[in-house]
């Protein structure tokens, strides 16, 4: 019977032996590294408008607005400029609708409410600056339909080319 206790010691010590000394589970180890991540932000503009209606004239000097609107990236320089039209002899200080039998009808486009600084084409002389700042501006255009101005009834209508350069 002493061999049996003895084989049974020995197993029993040799158990918590093995049960004191710790096993990593798994072993695991942690290895680390950078990159870099970067991009380029463009500069970027879209422009957008309203459409320009003086309604019905009859002689009299008339008024109308426009409302232009740019959206462009954060801190981007822009200025906005417009065409001559399509009208036969335009200019972008004189712009012309055109009606019945080719008749046309004169009208001014203007930067400021007074309606006397005159809204073209050239960066630097007649067009408007702003600075984008990532969101929709509204900038106004003022119109302008001189008195006495006697053409042939009917409808008259120009299009007008808004540009953003930025």
């Amino acid at each position: 019977m002493n061999r049996i206790i003895s084989s049974k010691s020995a197993l029993l010590a040799l158990g918590l032996a093995l049960g004191l000394t710790a096993l990593p589970a798994s072993a695991t180890t942690t290895v680390t590294t950078t990159f870099g991540v970067s991009a380029t932000v463009q500069g970027t503009c879209l422009i957008s408008a309203t459409a320009m209606a003086f309604g019905t004239y009859t002689g009299v000097a008339a008024t109308s607005t426009s409302t232009v609107t740019a959206t462009c990236t954060n801190t981007t320089p822009y200025n906005v400029g417009f065409s001559a039209g399509l009208g036969t002899g335009a200019t972008v200080t004189t712009r012309k609708m055109t009606g019945p039998s080719s008749a046309v009808l004169s009208y001014g486009l203007y930067s400021d409410s007074g309606r006397s600084v005159n809204w073209g084409s050239t960066v630097g002389t007649d067009t408007v600056t702003g600075t984008g700042n990532g969101s929709a501006q509204a900038i106004t255009v003022y119109g302008a339909l001189p008195a006495s101005q006697y053409v042939n009834p009917g409808a008259y209508s120009d299009t007008i080319t808004a540009s953003i350069i930025f």
